[in-house]
């Protein structure tokens, strides 16, 4: 779908989250803000699914492992 970077379409979601908060969109443009909605979640979800992929920290020995948050 959309190859921008995930910063811009997580601000690209939050003005469609905005304006459908407002309440005043016609019910078919409330649909189809919510349709490109999802679609920006789902690019958005995929992004960090690959940068988390990408997350690697240097080991004591000097090799690269996945990064585990300290909070597990």
């Amino acid at each position: 779908m959309n190859k921008n970077s995930l910063e811009v379409n997580l601000k690209e979601l939050e003005s469609i989250v905005s304006k459908m908060e407002q309440g005043d969109m016609a019910l078919e443009d409330s649909i189809k803000s919510y349709e490109k909605g999802m679609l920006l979640l789902k690019s958005c979800q995929d992004s960090l699914k690959e940068i988390e992929q990408k997350v690697l920290v240097l080991s004591a020995e000097n090799t690269l492992e996945k990064f585990k948050p300290t909070n597990e």
